[in-house]
C-alpha cells in the first residue's frame, strides 16, 4: 500500500487540536503579535549569513593561509551554513518567516548556496516528514541506509548491533551525501511514488538541482582552488570540514527530536488507518529538549521545541518558548503526552540509548 492513502483519525481528541489551535491564535491576537520573523529574528539573520559569507571572503581573497586559521575559518562558515539551515532557510520554506512569499523564497533558497536543493527539502521535510512523522516507509527522515535502524519497524540485522557507536561518526557524512549525491536520488524516488506527478514536473526539478549544483561548486570549490594560496589538499580538508560539521549538527538536532526511546513509530492498519489524529500523532512522535537553554534555541531555531515546531510549522521560530506553554498545558489538560527532556547532554544520551536499543531488540513498543 502506498504511503499517499495513509489517513489519521479526525474524530479522535478532535477537541484537543481544535482548541490548541484557538489558544495560539488568541495568544497572537491579545497581545496584538505577528507569527512571523520579529526584530530578533532580523538581526539573527544577519549574523548567520555573515558567519557564512565572511570567512568564505577572507578565505577567497587570501588573506588567511596558516593551516590552523585557514581551518578555523571553515569550521565558522560550517557553523553558520547550520545556523542557516535550522534558523533561516527552515522558517522560510515553511512560509514561517515573512508573510511576504518573495522574502521566503528568497531565504529559503540560502539552502541552494549550503549545497543541498531546497525543492527536494521541501518535499522530504515539508510533505514528507511533517505529514507522517516517525511512519516506516513514509517519513524520509527514519529511512536511513542499511547499516543504520531508526525505526523498530525495519529489520534488525547484526550491524545494528553497533550502531550506538558508529553512527555518531556516519553523522557527519549526511550533508556532503547530499550535496553530491542524495538530491538527485531522492528527486528520482519522488517521481516512482508520484510525488513528482509529470514528466515536464521532474525534468524541470532535475535541471533546477543540476544548475543550482553548478553554482554551488563554482563559487565553494572551483573559486578556492582558483583564488586561496595554499595547497590543493589543505583546500579539500576545508571544504570537507565545512560540511562535516553542517552534517553533524543536523543530525544530531534532528534525530534527538524523533529517534528516542520516549517517542512512538505508529503504524498504520492495512486499510491505511492510524489510530490517532494528526496532530496527537505529533505529540506522540516528537520530544522538546533542552527549553531552558536559550543559546542552544538561538542557533537551533527552536527546534528544541520540535513539538511545537510540528503542530504550528508556519509559526516563526521565536514564538515557540511563549506558546510551548499553551501547548503543554492544553496537552496535559486533554490527557495526551507532551515528551520533553531537560537539558541537551540528556538528550544526546537518550538518542544513543535508543540507538542501543534498535540496535539490540527486534521489537520496541510502538
Amino acid at each position: 500500500m502506498s504511503f499517499t492513502s495513509y489517513r489519521f483519525d479526525r474524530k479522535v481528541d478532535a477537541d484537543f487540536y481544535k482548541t490548541l489551535r484557538g489558544r495560539v491564535s488568541s495568544y497572537f491576537t491579545e497581545n496584538n503579535i505577528s507569527r512571523h520573523a520579529n526584530a530578533s529574528m532580523v538581526i539573527k539573520t544577519i549574523v548567520l549569513i555573515s558567519m557564512y559569507f565572511v570567512p568564505y571572503i577572507f578565505l577567497l581573497a587570501g588573506t588567511v593561509t596558516s593551516t590552523l586559521p585557514f581551518l578555523g575559518l571553515w569550521l565558522i562558515m560550517g557553523l553558520g551554513a547550520a545556523g542557516i539551515g535550522f534558523s533561516i532557510m527552515h522558517d522560510a520554506n515553511h512560509e514561517a518567516y515573512s508573510k511576504n512569499k518573495y522574502v521566503n523564497m528568497a531565504l529559503g533558497n540560502l539552502m541552494n548556496f549550503l549545497g543541498a536543493n531546497s525543492s527536494i527539502w521541501k518535499l522530504q521535510h515539508n510533505v514528507l516528514h511533517h505529514s507522517f512523522t516517525n511512519i516506516e516507509g513514509a517519513d524520509g527522515d527514519i529511512n536511513s541506509p542499511e547499516f543504520l535502524r531508526f525505526s523498530p519497524h525495519r529489520p534488525l540485522k547484526p550491524i545494528h548491533r553497533y550502531q550506538y557507536i558508529y553512527a555518531w561518526f556516519l553523522y557527519g557524512f549526511m550533508i556532503i551525501l547530499k550535496v553530491l549525491y542524495t538530491d538527485f536520488k531522492q528527486a528520482f524516488h519522488y517521481r516512482d511514488i508520484e510525488i513528482i506527478k509529470t514528466r515536464k514536473e521532474f525534468n524541470k526539478l532535475v535541471m533546477k538541482i543540476s544548475l543550482w549544483k553548478a553554482v554551488y561548486f563554482g563559487l565553494f570549490f572551483v573559486l578556492p582552488f582558483i583564488f586561496m594560496p595554499v595547497s590543493p589538499w589543505l583546500i579539500l580538508l576545508g571544504f570537507f570540514l565545512m560540511h562535516y560539521v553542517v552534517g553533524m549538527c543536523m543530525a544530531v538536532i534532528f534525530q534527538a527530536a524523533h529517534v528516542m526511546p520516549e517517542t512512538s513509530f505508529p503504524a498504520p492498519t492495512t486499510t491505511g488507518k492510524m489510530d490517532s489524529n494528526w496532530a496527537v500523532h505529533q505529540l506522540m512522535t516528537t520530544t522538546n529538549f533542552a527549553p531552558n537553554n536559550r543559546l542552544l534555541s538561538w542557533y537551533v531555531g527552536g527546534l528544541n521545541f520540535q513539538v511545537e515546531h510540528h503542530l504550528f510549522p508556519n509559526v516563526c521560530h521565536v514564538h515557540y518558548r511563549k506558546i510551548s506553554k499553551i501547548v503543554e498545558a492544553t496537552a496535559k489538560e486533554y490527557g495526551i503526552p507532551y515528551h520533553t527532556i531537560g537539558r541537551f547532554r540528556e538528550a544526546i544520551a537518550e538518542h544513543a540509548k535508543m540507538l542501543y536499543m534498535l540496535g539490540h531488540e527486534k521489537k520496541l513498543a510502538a
